[in-house]
Formats: C-alpha cells, structure tokens, sequence
C-alpha cells in the first residue's frame, strides 16, 4: 500500500477556502474550537475535512508522509 497517498508532486490541491467544494464547517460538528481554525465542510464529500490538508477528494482521507 502506498503510504504517500497518491501524492507525487509537490504540486498538491490544499483544502482551505480557496476550493469550490469548500464552506465553513457546520455548528452541530463542532467542539468548540473556532471552526476557522480547525476544519471544513466539503459540499462534494458531504463531510468535514481536515483544513490545510491535501484534497480528500484528490488523495483519499489518508495524509502524506515525509519518507523519513
């Protein structure tokens, strides 16, 4: 199994605001944390994700790693 999650550039698609899948995430997911801060809705996974990750669209929920 790959464990770099398909990446293979350092051209990666980031989820934060800038996606056209991307809104603020909803009251009833949140924790407390200021909901700025630590995810976003994604309209095309109807889930949250994880903000300034790699597009769980693109790679899959699983993050990239360093090879170290």
């Amino acid at each position: 199994m790959n464990k770099n999650a398909g990446i293979q550039s350092h051209r990666i698609k980031w989820c934060d605001l800038r996606c056209e899948s991307a809104d603020f995430a909803k009251v009833d997911g949140l924790d407390g944390s200021c909901r700025t801060f630590q995810s976003l809705w994604c309209r095309k996974l109807k889930v949250h994700v994880t903000k300034n990750s790699p597009c769980e669209v693109l790679f899959g929920k699983r993050r990239p790693t360093t090879g170290f």
